[in-house]
């Protein structure tokens, strides 16, 4: 460097001229670094889900907009008004930009930073205009450094929309005969389909008919680009990588009296690969690393033996905190976010014979709304159903009525909100709250997306949810002629015993579907006042609550760590097969209709 700017100083002065030169562009290189090299202190060493008094995740994983870091972002919430570069609402992307387009975009490493280029603006990087160099720093900045505005001019107009390709089936396809069905467009707002019928499904053929379930799925998506100046998604350096990686919880022993493994420990085993770990971890090579891919492939593999008619998807399906943006996002566009983290956490994940093309009957989790604040873009996920012809979420609670049109008969299925669970007071608690102030931002709000409208009355507005939910739920129950009744929610069985025993026994609901902890549980119905439940939390999108290890089971509340269930479905009765994340079959039960 010291030779190359020595020969570009027309006074020979090149000890100075160096210095300046060299400085210029070691800063601008530190700012394009992504955590594909990144320090080791950018990493998380702080608790999931930890004991009260400890500092827990997402310190160092997500920003939670709490303090936006105005040397990562000077965006604002207030709308992408366009603008020029030099415009100050771009002071901080600037410099970036301007490097990257004139000389960067030829550096070794530029297939890897500039990877989102050719989504956002439609062109190749090494062919980029300036303006498509801001547009893909407003939408997906290498780095952090995000432009506070789109460009006003780019290569491919619209310039402040950041996807380009295949983002956005027509909304036509999603309708049947009824062009005023929800099927049809997105809502004004995010949750105005609450307790909405989604159209009629009809299946065909004999049968049996298989439905699977699945739960906390969704790991973490280690090439994002984040937005707002938020900290990319990365707990150990193996998850810098395509594709969903997981998070490595605590483990307890089975009556949660005693922390077996703390995160810092669990991350080391996680860098290590099991080489140093502690015992207490229980940590599986081959199967804690990689078990959304395990548990996937065998779903994929049964997939397309079985042919399952749909999917019942329980919730948790991002980690740590859904989709990684602030809630407010216009409910007909798509961020680029959610687009990025559907197509690497789920998209590109579950597909194949026997999946493609199968709906996924989706509820929200604690984590989606955001794991502890209530502002993350959950609405993203339900904007998304009308992107996708087979992610269907069109509110928190919905109903789906089924009907197996030559086998005879039919099936209702209540999807249920079940986060209030989790909304406490504020200082209750806060590495689990959604309502917390220590982590939720004192000015945050979801109002504009018809969610939480501040911190101080967000517990009891999860609660009203909750309460809403519930009458919902016994009126749709009491109404339904269907054969059979089924509610799907994420949080688990035990939760709120009295109310579920209550819609069986008062309402006829005969199966109950929940996720939430993350294992698999087959519960007898005599543990739930006669009502058939099960827990299937063990995706993958985050590590078990105990260790898989087959031979150490005594810390196990069910009957596996990682897995999904296989429904088969016939009019007079349901048999509920436990898939290991192996794919091999574990217990099955039966149920009869109530």
């Amino acid at each position: 460097l010291k030779g190359f700017f020595s020969s570009l100083n027309p006074a020979n002065s090149a000890l100075p001229f160096w210095h300046l030169m060299a400085s210029m562009v070691i800063k601008r290189f530190a700012a394009l670094l992504i955590p594909a090299i990144a320090l080791e202190s950018e990493l998380v060493h702080v608790d999931d889900e930890c004991a009260e008094g400890t500092e827990c995740a997402l310190s160092a994983i997500q920003l939670r907009g709490v303090s936006k870091d105005v040397e990562l972002s000077n965006s604002t919430d207030s709308g992408p008004a366009c603008a020029d570069l030099n415009d100050p609402a771009n002071e901080v992307c600037a410099p970036v930009v301007r490097w990257a387009s004139d000389g960067g975009r030829w550096d070794p490493n530029a297939d890897s930073w500039f990877k989102d280029m050719q989504a956002i603006a439609g062109v190749d990087y090494k062919s980029a205009s300036r303006d498509d160099w801001q547009k893909l720093y407003f939408c997906a900045p290498p780095g952090g450094k995000q432009c506070g505005t789109p460009p006003c001019k780019c290569s491919n107009p619209p310039c402040n929309v950041c996807i380009q390709t295949g983002q956005s089936p027509s909304t036509s396809s999603n309708c049947g005969d009824d062009s005023n069905s929800i099927a049809c467009k997105p809502p004004k707002k995010a949750l105005d389909y609450n307790g909405m019928a989604w159209e009629d499904m009809e299946v065909k053929g004999m049968g049996p008919h298989h439905i699977f379930a699945i739960g906390d799925w969704g790991g973490m998506d280690g090439t994002l680009n984040p937005i707002e100046g938020r900290t990319q998604l990365i707990a150990y350096p193996a998850g810098v990588r395509s594709g969903p990686s997981v998070f490595p919880r605590t483990r307890w022993n089975k009556a949660h009296s005693q922390q077996l493994c703390n995160h810092t420990e669990f991350v080391e085993c996680y860098k290590t690969m099991g080489q140093s770990c502690a015992l207490g971890c229980g940590f599986v090579k081959g199967i804690d690393d990689q078990p959304q891919l395990l548990v996937a492939n065998s779903f994929k593999v049964r997939a397309a033996k079985k042919e399952p008619a749909f999917i019942l998807n329980v919730g948790d399906n991002f980690y740590w905190g859904g989709i990684e943006k602030t809630c407010g996002t216009p409910m007909d566009e798509l961020s680029y976010t959610a687009h990025h983290q559907f197509d690497q956490i789920f998209e590109g994940v579950y597909n194949g014979p026997g999946l493609d093309g199968k709906v996924w009957l989706s509820v929200l989790g604690n984590h989606d709304w955001g794991g502890r604040v209530f502002n993350n873009g959950w609405d993203q996920q339900i904007a998304y159903t009308w992107k996708s012809n087979r992610w269907r979420m069109p509110a928190a609670y919905w109903s789906q009525h089924v009907n197996f049109v030559d086998a005879g008969y039919t099936m209702d299925i209540f999807m249920v909100d079940s986060n209030a669970m989790d909304a406490e007071d504020l200082e209750e608690d806060p590495e689990h709250n959604i309502c917390g102030a220590k982590h939720n931002s004192p000015d945050a709000s979801c109002a504009s997306s018809g969610g939480p409208e501040n911190l101080q009355t967000c517990k009891q507005w999860f609660w009203d949810l909750w309460s809403t939910n519930k009458a919902w739920l016994a009126d749709g129950l009491a109404k339904s002629q269907a054969d059979w009744q089924v509610a799907v929610t994420h949080f688990p069985c035990g939760f709120e015993s009295g109310f579920w025993v209550q819609m069986h026994n008062q309402h006829g609901l005969d199966l109950l579907v929940t996720g939430h902890r993350h294992d698999q549980e087959l519960w007898s119905p005599n543990r739930l006042g006669g009502l058939t439940c099960f827990v299937t939390g063990g995706g993958g999108g985050i590590s078990s609550e105990a260790t898989p290890n087959i031979h150490n089971k005594k810390d196990w509340y069910g009957e596996a760590q990682y897995g999904f269930y296989d429904i088969t479905v016939t009019k007079r009765a349901m048999a509920i097969t436990s898939i290991n994340w192996n794919g091999y079959e574990i217990m099955t039960q039966a149920v009869y209709p109530k």
